[in-house]
């Protein structure tokens, strides 16, 4: 029986054996980027992968997603290793894609890549006949919350309900006999740091408002018309005035765009579209916001008598820490890259959301952050410099965490997962976004 350090070491080196491979795939990723719930290229790539591992993975789960399960000798943890695989819109990055705009600025391709090199190991070094548990590798769809509208239409025609992939898992069954889930995420780089075994994620609500005004000639006769944009410009400022109202330590974030401001400039625009979030870092304050964003917006419409409509769409809760958890990966990390490149919560607070603060809710879960990156997420000077760290030193901590979760009779998993409390039930998580089948 090999020990835990022997077992550790022994999938380091079959990922560094197999880095030409691993840095490949996530390049093949990134070259074809695709928005949430169009992953078609990705995903197959992440199949084809794994079929010449020879392993038969599951597909087409909320759309596009994949899910390959390992078990061990004995099945006393079940653990989630997930990587994203969607893109988001940055149109002017020099890597987006022409006709989409879609790009890897957010650093998916590489988290699927980490998986990929898991999926290597496990076929490398028949890794699961020492565990006690079982390892799940899922490709997850649309974690960027991208082209509302889109979704809403593949939500209408019943297609999907939630409006991203691990929600969609969450409601379809998929992690209902998951344990614990683990999974990473690129960062920028900080000076002296290469990674953080966590961060603060706010959750937010979404809204789609559609302002409905009258048409009329826009030169000849606006008075017979109502405008729908005038509406929706003083909605926008009138939910500028509420910003001095939100506290800071609730981290309250709204940021709306127009999606369409109407059909042709000598009509007075009588369809007009926003699409928004309103983000916080707890439940409370963003019902509240949320409340004073409609208020908000329907003060548009009455300014100038035109109808809003206002569709409340589910967002992200915020996340939910598992210090246990935590405290095994800092550990980890330590040991992969030394105590002193190793920052517990990454610096500052994190304004962004992920329906990973979803899955965190109902176990125990971890989203630890790996520095390769130079420019910002979501920019278009996005550049991963470091693909060794991104890629394969967090694919070599998240499996390192797994070993010692579901080693000698997954003590330390079992031990993670009794000493969590839920903070929802699945049933109570559906009831809350008003899903419950």
């Amino acid at each position: 029986m090999k020990t835990k350090e022997e077992l550790k070491r022994m999938v380091c080196e079959a990922i560094d054996r197999r880095r030409d491979e691993i840095i490949a795939f996530a390049d093949d990723v990134a070259s074809e980027p695709e928005l949430g719930f169009k992953e078609l290229k990705t995903s197959a790539k992440f199949v084809r992968l794994l079929e010449s591992l020879g392993r038969t993975p599951r597909t087409g789960i909320a759309q596009t997603g994949v899910v390959d399960a390992y078990q061990g000798a004995g099945s006393e943890i079940r653990v989630a290793v997930m990587g994203e695989m969607d893109a988001i819109l940055v149109a002017d990055h020099p890597d987006a894609d022409k006709l989409t705009g879609a790009v890897h600025a957010c650093g998916h391709n590489a988290q699927l890549a980490s998986v990929a090199a898991i999926a290597y190991a496990l076929h490398d070094t028949g890794l699961m006949q020492y565990l006690d548990g079982d390892i799940v590798l899922m490709g997850l769809p649309a974690e960027e919350y991208v082209e509302i509208t889109y979704r809403n239409k593949l939500r209408e025609e019943g297609k999907l309900w939630f409006l991203s992939g691990k929600q969609e898992f969450i409601r379809l069954g998929e992690f209902d006999d998951i344990d614990i889930s683990v999974m990473q995420h690129s960062a920028v780089a900080e000076p002296g740091y290469k990674a953080g075994v966590t961060s603060v994620c706010t959750g937010f609500t979404a809204k789609l408002i559609n302002y409905k005004g009258k048409a009329a000639h826009a030169g000849a006769a606006p008075f017979d018309g109502v405008n729908a944009l005038n509406a929706a410009m003083l909605g926008l400022m009138a939910v500028h005035a509420q910003r001095e109202t939100f506290r800071d330590e609730d981290h309250i974030r709204v940021h709306p765009i127009i999606t369409k401001g109407g059909d042709i400039v000598n009509v007075v625009p009588a369809d007009v579209r926003l699409e928004t979030y309103v983000r916080g870092s707890n439940t409370d304050a963003i019902l509240n916001a949320s409340e004073k964003v409609n208020r908000a917006f329907r003060a548009g419409g009455d300014a100038v008598g035109a109808d809003c409509e206002i569709i409340e769409l589910p967002g992200y809760l915020p996340a939910v820490q598992c210090e246990a958890l935590n405290d095994l990966m800092y550990e980890e990390l330590k040991s992969l890259l030394g105590e002193n490149a190793v920052q517990r919560v990454c610096a500052g607070f994190g304004g962004g959301s992920t329906d990973q603060g979803d899955v965190s809710h109902l176990l125990p879960s971890i989203q630890s952050f790996f520095a390769g990156v130079e420019g910002g997420l979501h920019a278009n000077n996005f550049c991963m410099k470091d693909k060794d760290l991104t890629v394969l030193t967090a694919a070599k901590a998240m499996l390192c965490l797994v070993i010692e979760l579901l080693y000698d009779g997954a003590a330390a998993g079992r031990k993670v997962k009794e000493g969590f409390k839920p903070v929802l039930t699945k049933e109570e998580y559906l009831r809350q976004w008003g899903r419950l089948e």
